[in-house]
């Protein structure tokens, strides 16, 4: 996917610090996995001065030190469209809603202020998709292939 491709920051909006959250397993990808600058942005956990994977969390998109090139987000789906338009007036580009949050008005802003709108996708997954690993993402893909996994140790 050309977007993932092109992108060199992801901001990852309703981040988790918790283990168990779709958003905590996702980041620990793309931090351990892929070369993306990660910003974190969750308002409650930024003001108890929480870190995310030795990365600080920000209370909104217009505190991070840079403008990003994807806004991942995971938030319920009633919340996107004010996302939406804190990603338009901090530049953004993407924004990406998590696999399971489907919001035609949010997809229909981003493409008015023309910019990209992924719905229903998971980051991790599509990268994991276009990079060889979906099996090292833990899917079992059912492809069997002679071809040695790179393993970084």
């Amino acid at each position: 996917m050309g977007l993932l491709r092109e992108a060199k920051t992801i901001a990852i909006v309703g981040a988790s610090d918790k283990p168990a959250r779709a958003s905590y397993f996702v980041a620990t990808y793309l931090n351990s996995s892929t070369t993306f600058e990660l910003y974190f942005v969750n308002p409650i956990l930024a003001e108890k001065g929480t870190e995310i994977l030795g990365h600080p969390v920000y209370a909104s998109l217009s505190d991070l030190p840079v403008v990003p090139d994807i806004v991942e987000i995971f938030r319920k789906a009633a919340d996107t469209p004010a996302i939406v338009e804190e990603a338009h007036d901090v530049g953004a580009k993407t924004v990406w809603l998590q696999l399971g949050i489907w919001n035609e008005e949010a997809a229909q802003l981003a493409e008015s202020y023309g910019m990209n709108a992924v719905m229903d996708r998971c980051v991790k997954i599509e990268h994991a998709r276009f990079h060889g690993g979906l099996n090292l993402a833990g899917f079992n893909t059912g492809v069997i292939s002679s071809r040695r996994q790179q393993l970084d140790h």
